[in-house]
């Protein structure tokens, strides 16, 4: 691996977090970027995610404060449309029922 391919700590930490994010729930980036660490970084998790392009990692699951949808890679109707499949109400520019689907990284990581 060249220096230039190597995945920086945090970015590495956010993607793990994310990772852990169930189906059907949501965190904040200020949530992943607590989780990862750095709670005041939630601008950097917010780069991260529009950048990644791992279909491992489900980046939809990332939305902004008080339960706006925010960005995803240019298309908020494939976010809207993603959540809706894993069961979330989602109207046009915010999920439903935010405070009872938040994810705030506790208790167990979900079996993959």
């Amino acid at each position: 691996m060249t220096p230039a391919a190597r995945i920086p700590p945090f970015t590495t930490r956010v993607l793990n977090a994310v990772l852990r994010i169930p189906p059907g729930r949501v965190a904040t980036y200020g949530d992943v970027a607590a989780m990862a660490g750095q709670p005041r970084a939630f601008r950097a998790v917010g780069n991260i995610m529009r950048d990644c392009r791992r279909s491992d990692v489900p980046c939809h699951r990332v939305i902004a404060a008080g339960g706006r949808l925010g960005g995803f890679g240019g298309s908020p109707v494939l976010k809207r449309q993603l959540l809706r499949a894993e069961g979330l109400q989602v109207g046009r520019t915010s999920v439903r029922q935010f405070a009872k689907i938040r994810w705030r990284g506790r208790g167990r990581a979900p079996r993959r």
